[in-house]
């Protein structure tokens, strides 16, 4: 029996070449190298006319395909081993065959001059199949190529069955999640809920220091606990974190987090960077209006509309209506967002350096709540030796989270105000 790799599939191939996935390697991993059962190929004869291809026994299928660059003739036979070496006849030049995959043997026949398959069928016991062959005009074998398969199948009283695999696969797949994980609440019940989120984490280290090798989740989750105190210290908030060790959350998971705990005011914490080191100071970003258009859009479409958005249930409402609830509640909240950055600016001062252009607006994921205040704070740029000293050393965690912190106050003695 000889069985060779298929070098002359190679030009096929690489049109369909990607990156092999997970499933892929497992799948090469347990597929049984050959079938149980199966018929080997006892003969292969060719000539002007014809290709007749001899069994030993039954077959489950066939079929032929013609390919392109250099012009060839490919035979599929499910359920067959590879022969002995052939030699070619008329248009056939070189005959090749080996185990494709687990399943079925391929014959390639390299042609000398083109050639198109006109028709094929087996014999009353199933055991030789005669493809009918006739020469073909370049552009005639070219066009032919894009016809895709023609199939031939044995009678079926003498077919074989398909191979079952010898393989039985147990894999643990553990307990199922309970979803995104609820993180802890501290502070005195009854007070607005301020949720802190420190960005990156977990193989997602964020911006790393040229200056000291220092990575960006590492310091937003020490300034993070830094507010968090700060503001617990304060007893006029409750407090929680998305995160509070070094763990990977994706973007929608952290506004989830703070929506799906009622959170009245969410900070997303990082550390900037720039192509140049002169760039210092803190930032401040909320959301832009034309992102929140489009997600107010996006909002209104679900299939399921029992969002509550400021109190209203969406669930009732028709599409156009809910895209307007979904508007006024965004664009108020957008308000609010731009209004506790000019406060943080504000309390800040003296404590915290911010660019001139402090207050930015972006199409960022973990601002995209409806409904609750949301910013997100660049304490300052890692790329700049000044700043990555200030923002990761206690003293300037501390000025910091002062300056957040005096905010927050204010933020809801307003609200506690205006009610």
């Amino acid at each position: 029996m000889q069985v060779r790799l298929f070098d002359w599939t190679q030009t096929l191939y690489s049109r369909h070449y990607g990156p092999m996935t997970f499933a892929s390697v497992f799948a090469l991993m347990v597929s049984p190298v050959a079938p149980l059962h199966a018929a080997g190929i006892s003969a292969i004869a060719v000539n002007d006319q014809t290709i007749t291809v001899r069994f030993d026994d039954v077959v489950e299928n066939a079929s032929t395909f013609l390919l392109e660059g250099p012009n060839r003739i490919a035979l599929d036979v499910g359920g067959a081993d590879p022969g002995s070496p052939v030699e070619g006849g008329g248009p056939i030049e070189r005959v090749r065959q080996g185990r494709f995959d687990a399943t079925k043997t391929r014959i390639v026949f390299d042609l000398a001059s083109p050639a198109v398959v006109q028709k094929g069928y087996f014999s009353a016991d199933g055991r030789t199949l005669t493809l009918g062959i006739a020469p073909a005009e370049p552009d005639g074998f070219s066009g032919a190529t894009k016809a895709g398969r023609k199939f031939y199948l044995p009678p079926e009283a003498h077919r074989a069955a398909p191979p079952r695999s010898r393989y039985n696969i147990t894999i643990p797949l553990g307990a199922p999640t309970k979803g995104i994980p609820r993180p802890r609440i501290l502070g005195p019940a009854g007070r607005p809920l301020v949720v802190i989120d420190a960005g990156h984490g977990g193989h997602d280290p964020g911006a790393i220091s040229p200056v000291s090798g220092q990575r960006e989740k590492d310091i937003a989750l020490s300034l993070a606990k830094k507010v968090r105190d700060q503001l617990l210290a304060s007893g006029r908030v409750r407090v929680a974190m998305t995160r509070e060790d070094d763990r990977f959350l994706v973007l929608r998971e952290r506004s989830a987090i703070a929506r799906g705990i009622k959170g009245d005011l969410f900070i997303s914490i990082h550390a900037d960077s720039a192509p140049a080191d002169s760039a210092s100071g803190a930032t401040v970003y909320t959301l832009s209006e034309t992102a929140s258009d489009r997600e107010a859009q996006l909002l209104a479409q679900r299939e399921n509309k029992a969002d509550v958005i400021n109190g209203v249930n969406l669930g009732g409402q028709n599409q156009e209506i809910a895209s307007i609830l979904v508007d006024l509640a965004q664009r108020e909240t957008m308000n609010s967002s731009a209004g506790f950055a000019t406060l943080l600016k504000r309390e800040s001062a003296g404590l915290v350096p911010f660019r001139s252009d402090y207050h930015r607006m972006a199409d960022l994921a973990v601002l995209k709540s409806p409904d609750m205040p949301s910013i997100l704070f660049e304490a300052g740029y890692v790329t700049n030796g000044s700043d990555v000293a200030r923002i990761s050393s206690e003293g300037g965690q501390l000025r910091i989270a002062t300056g957040i912190t005096k905010a927050v106050e204010i933020h809801f003695a307003r609200q506690l105000a205006s009610r």
